[in-house]
């Protein structure tokens, strides 16, 4: 499979915000992929092991959730599917403490919405606790508060929470493991010239016109929302990787700075094509 090296020194990012997505949790039913998400523990525990400090933006209480509550279907209606996250981030939270202490690592769970993160007290409150749980080798799980969360208050999706985590944590890079590949030059489901960009320095009207929305029912953000989150991102000097994870494992890939994916950076570097092994 073709790939890029990146030169740039990737063992330098220790504290590094990963986000993986609904689509990239669940099965087409809606429901928890329960492999891929022993595989994406098992890979985070062990860059954990090797000294980074790994916060995890985790989607999917939704999905965990609403076949537990009655539902036969994924809900359509916003206070269904907040009944489905209230029962479901339970079931989530359960199944990630159970894998994640397979492997002796404590986890947290942190709910956020966007009104604790524009008050400027209660966002020192909440990096503060973020800080405390990194000290303590904890892995804070994030997620949107999805049961209280309206339009007012909410971030949109979790590829801008994920942003807005790196930053008040000041992380040293974002991985958003997504259901494609990268960023391309427009949506790959559409067009089959699609064209993978491995590098994005500058996010102008050329880059923000490739963006897409959602391509799965399953996902709510899409391109337009991580190209969202790059820019936050970018403002913040941090850089930001969108990878397909289909297979977690691309996460040593990506610690070795040889992977197929998009790095939005401010810095300007190389990239090499190169053939990979996946």
């Amino acid at each position: 499979m073709l790939g890029f090296k990146y030169n740039t020194d990737f063992e330098k990012f220790k504290k590094i915000v990963v986000k993986v997505g609904t689509s990239t949790l669940t099965h087409e039913t809606g429901m928890v992929n329960l492999r891929k998400m022993e595989i994406l523990v098992n890979v985070l525990s062990d860059l954990q092991n090797s000294g980074k400090k790994i916060i995890l933006v985790s989607s999917g209480a939704v999905s965990a959730g609403f076949t537990k509550i009655g539902f036969t279907s994924r809900p359509t209606l916003t206070s269904e599917k907040q009944a489905s996250a209230a029962v479901g981030q339970c079931e989530l939270m359960n199944m990630y403490d159970r894998l994640f202490s397979q492997y002796g690592h404590k986890i947290a769970q942190v709910l956020l919405t966007k009104d604790a993160l524009d008050n400027p007290e209660r966002r020192q409150n909440c990096s503060n606790t973020f800080n405390v749980l990194l000290d303590m080798n904890c892995i804070p799980i994030v997620n949107e508060n999805d049961t209280v969360s309206s339009v007012e208050i909410e971030f949109g999706g979790n590829d801008t929470l994920s942003a807005y985590v790196a930053t008040i944590t000041k992380a040293d890079l974002i991985i958003n493991l997504s259901d494609v590949d990268g960023f391309f030059t427009s949506d790959p489901r559409k067009n089959a010239g699609a064209e993978l960009i491995p590098l994005v320095t500058h996010i102008n009207e050329q880059v923000s016109s490739a963006a897409s929305e959602a391509g799965t029912q399953r996902g709510t953000g899409g391109m337009i929302a991580k190209l969202k989150a790059a820019g936050i991102a970018s403002g913040a000097d941090i850089p930001m990787i969108i990878a397909n994870g289909v297979d977690p494992r691309i996460l040593y890939n990506i610690s070795n700075g040889i992977f197929r994916g998009t790095l939005f950076t401010n810095d300007n570097i190389s990239v090499e094509e190169v053939e990979i092994e996946h």
